[in-house]
């Protein structure tokens, strides 16, 4: 079954079919231009806060909407096709530093109404459609990273805290009229993970397909994000939400952007986006790259058939709009390649695994059941000693890392929530992927909520029957990871090859058919003990 898109959507992939779509600039950076008071974040909603506002943005789509309707519309008449609501820190993360956690579906709402409204008064005035991207930002904290030196298995947010929030605001964002979801400025892809989650889960309950726009940020000349990953292996771990269109933005100028967006458009099968900074911030905080030079800069991207979208992120303004739309749009836009199909995981660097490929060497080490030496470290608590295990199993050449913990001694859960924080933490371990192994399903949930690459999962079986298998596959999908398939069903394990083949292809077609799970990411074990 094929479900409807949200109002506008249609439209807007029509008008990218055509031309390259022009992006909005820099929220923030007009904002700072009007110099606004404290009294100007509070007006009378907030006027009882006991925190000072001021610098809170997202609050003056209520207290200040006037100007914040002002700045959409200058986009919109720069030049812009697509406007995004005001709502970057409109998350209970980044609103708690204001004690403000419980305003989340109110701003958002606010946001998107408010950027709707301006949409649909220009596009009636001038006879051309124009879009709102419902915007999702990366909260103030981090999922894969710890702030305690001392602890690297610590978080300060949880990914089921990060769900929660982005259920919330996805809901208002759709209530309030954004045409698509954009989670942008992505320095943590488990923090983005844990929104393309709540952004299905919002999907299915509302039986809606809603559309994804995923924008990045590689925050240093390493070519990588925050928490370590490159863009292809970035691409790999978002890439099961089927977004319309992947990119990057903020965090370097747009000639830095270069190998980077180059890399991205030859790994994503899918139209790709960039709205860079007006170059590196300058020793004062402001951004020096002119209209001219963004759009000369950006005008060769488009040329060299990278774009499918363009516009600006800080220290861009209306100027940086016209002259950027005036430069991309008089050259066609990219032409989506086909990409050859794979299977495409990833650590913090990708591992494409297709009919070109050799065998591939999975480390079980880091194993209680196939380590006694693990299964003694980690029940002693030794997860620095159990760290180096897994190290060596990657030094030895393991491309993927088998993580189980089905100990009888052991509560499995939180060893494996542990363990594979504290991998994160390692860019010698993490930069593999991980296959999270158990017999219990609450283990591989945990582990799936642990991990920011795209992992494996092993395994899933109709041992219990087509319900929780079907419940259970519908769950790997939306933390985008691979699974593995044992040859069991409600009879028990296969022991014949006419078994082990029928339930394999019931398997394949419940996952396929009903699920929607891409076939290269299905992985069959028919109970091969031996070889």
């Amino acid at each position: 079954m094929t479900l409807p898109a949200t109002r506008g959507f249609p439209a807007l992939e029509a008008l990218l079919a055509k031309r390259i779509v022009i992006l909005d600039g820099a929220m923030g950076t007009m904002v700072q231009a009007h110099r606004l008071e404290e009294p100007d974040y509070r007006g009378k909603r907030f006027a009882d806060s006991a925190r000072d506002l001021k610098g809170n943005h997202d609050l003056l789509s209520i207290t200040r909407a006037d100007v914040i309707g002002e700045i959409h519309r200058q986009f919109l008449e720069a030049g812009a096709d697509v406007i995004e609501t005001n709502t970057f820190n409109s998350t209970a993360p980044s609103l708690a530093d204001y004690g403000l956690e419980s305003c989340v579906h109110e701003l958002n709402l606010a946001g998107a109404m408010l950027a709707r409204s301006v949409a649909d008064d220009v596009a009636a005035r001038t006879g051309e459609p124009r879009f709102v991207a419902g915007v999702l930002g990366p909260t103030s904290r981090t999922a894969s990273i710890s702030p305690d030196v001392n602890d690297p298995a610590f978080r300060n947010i949880s990914y089921d805290e990060l769900v929660a929030t982005y259920t919330i605001a996805t809901r208002a964002l759709l209530e309030g009229g954004a045409d698509f979801i954009l989670v942008e400025t992505i320095f943590d892809t488990l923090n983005a993970k844990a929104a393309l989650y709540a952004i299905a889960a919002v999907g299915d309950e509302l039986g809606l397909r809603i559309p994804v726009m995923i924008s990045g940020t590689i925050t240093d000349a390493s070519g990588r994000t925050l928490s370590g990953q490159t863009p292809e292996s970035f691409w790999n771990s978002v890439r099961h939400i089927n977004p319309f269109i992947v990119g990057l933005n903020c965090a370097l100028g747009a000639k830095d952007l270069r190998p980077h967006i180059s890399e991205l458009s030859r790994v994503a099968g899918t139209l790709i986006s960039v709205h860079p900074n007006a170059g590196l911030p300058n020793a004062f905080g402001g951004y020096d790259d002119t209209p001219a030079a963004m759009a000369s800069v950006l005008g060769e991207f488009a040329s060299a058939g990278l774009l499918n979208m363009v516009g600006g992120c800080c220290g861009t303004t209306p100027a940086h709009i016209t002259a950027i739309r005036e430069a991309a749009t008089r050259h066609a836009p990219r032409v989506v390649p086909t990409v050859e199909v794979k299977l495409r995981l990833s650590g913090l660097e990708p591992c494409n695994i297709g009919d070109d490929s050799l065998f591939v060497n999975v480390g079980e080490r880091a194993n209680v059941a196939g380590s006694a030496q693990f299964r003694k470290l980690i029940v002693g608590g030794d997860y620095a000693g159990a760290l180096a295990v897994a190290l060596s199993q990657v030094e030895n050449g393991a491309q993927i890392i088998d993580v189980n913990m089905d100990e009888g001694m052991l509560d499995s859960v939180a060893a494996m929530d542990r363990f594979l924080k504290i991998v994160a933490t390692e860019p010698d371990i993490a930069r593999v992927p991980v296959m999270i192994d158990s017999s219990r399903w609450s283990v591989i949930e945990t582990g799936l909520k642990a991990v920011q690459g795209k992992a494996v999962v092993n395994s899933i079986s109709l041992k219990e029957g087509e319900e929780p298998f079907l419940h259970q596959a519908r769950e790997v999908r939306r933390h985008g990871a691979a699974v593995v398939v044992m040859a069991f069903d409600e009879q028990g394990q296969a022991e014949t090859v006419e078994r082990k083949l029928s339930i394999c292809t019931r398997c394949y077609k419940l996952l396929t058919e009903q699920v929607g799970f891409p076939p290269e990411d299905i992985i069959f074990d028919p109970n091969i003990f031996a070889v």
